[in-house]
């Protein structure tokens, strides 16, 4: 894997990043003083470059997998800028020891905004809307924008990064995939991402093939969970009708119901009702029914009043409680593709 990292890193003549020596790396970090996080991947640093900027360094583990997560980074977002996409700085790539070097974003995750819990901070369903529609723009950057098709596979609250302005950038590309630009259906052997998020035709092969519908399924599933400040699934709701919510609010907005949200005042309500409404289109089961991330866009800035409702966009089997990631290594034939619609990340 080592040479496979450094025959990748030869041969990518056009990379923006700085390749810095593991040395460089202690030194910004000071000695990977200050922690800021961890997950299956590795572990995030606080540092500071020479040149004054503060910066997250992510020193990947020593697994085979996360040398392969290494390579997809370097290979997606060194190569592209755009205000709603994480900026890759520069890398480490010494034997074991390979570190990514990013912006750093002082206001974390997306996900302690959203979801109520004790230490969570609440954003105004303005800032949410402004937030959602950056990280649509974001996507569609991915999708559209570059030289290449840049398809995520794992849009989730938790990597929606937020600077000091709330501006949100797409981050964790260790599960994204390059495909030329022109090509509409693009091999998968398994499922990727986090379940909850995941597009149903990376379990269930005859719905329609894998493309980049998969990012606006998980899109519209996010955009579902910042408009109503709660996750997709929770098994503690007050009625039961309301565990899994993108069949509660579809169900409530075909009857022609108001949405109650907690806290969300009169003129803020047809502002949640059009996010609602553009999520119910992201997360249809065809993804030929599905809009791309351009009309996504298009649908988030134009009047709700435009919009009409999608078809139901559900499979009919009951939420299970919260599980948790599927990486690489998840067979699409495994029991949980069953519930891949309804289950929630625990990987938050």
């Amino acid at each position: 894997m080592y040479d496979a990292v450094e025959e990748f890193l030869q041969s990518q003549i056009n990379l923006m990043p700085i390749r810095y020596s593991y040395s460089e790396i202690r030194k910004m970090s000071k000695s990977f003083k200050d922690k800021l996080g961890e997950g299956g991947y590795g572990t995030v640093y606080r540092g500071k470059l020479e040149s004054g900027p503060l910066v997250a360094i992510k020193m990947l583990g020593n697994s085979k997998a996360n040398g392969q997560e290494f390579i997809n980074e370097v290979a997606t977002i060194g190569r592209i800028h755009h205000v709603n996409v994480v900026q890759l700085i520069g890398f480490c790539a010494k034997g074991p020891k390979r570190a990514l070097i990013y912006e750093f974003m002082p206001n974390g995750s997306l996900e302690k905004y959203i979801f109520s819990r004790e230490e969570s901070i609440p954003l105004s369903i303005e800032k949410i809307f402004e937030i959602s529609l950056g990280v649509a723009s974001g996507i569609e950057y991915l999708h559209r924008g570059c030289d290449v098709q840049i398809l995520h596979f794992d849009i989730k609250p938790h990597n929606i990064l937020l600077d000091e302005n709330f501006i949100p950038k797409v981050s964790d590309f260790g599960l994204a995939k390059l495909y030329p630009a022109n090509d509409s259906i693009v091999s998968l052997t398994a499922a990727r991402g986090t379940l909850g998020y995941i597009a149903p035709e990376l379990f269930y092969k005859n719905i329609g093939g894998v493309s980049y519908k998969a990012d606006v399924y998980s899109f519209g599933m996010l955009l579902l969970e910042m408009a109503s400040k709660r996750k997709n699934v929770n098994a503690f709701a007050e009625y039961s009708s309301q565990i899994y919510f993108p069949t509660w609010v579809y169900g409530q907005l075909s009857e022609g119901n108001d949405i109650e949200i907690e806290d969300v005042i009169e003129e803020e309500k047809k502002v949640v009702k059009k996010m609602i409404i553009v999520a119910l289109w992201c997360i249809q089961m065809k993804p030929s029914d599905r809009p791309s991330m351009n009309k996504v866009v298009e649908m988030l800035e134009g009047e709700v009043e435009c919009l009409q409702m999608p078809s139901k966009p559900f499979l009919s089997s009951s939420p299970r409680r919260p599980t948790g990631d599927v990486r690489d290594n998840l067979n699409s034939t495994s029991s949980s593709s069953q519930s891949s619609e309804s289950s929630q990340s625990a990987k938050l």
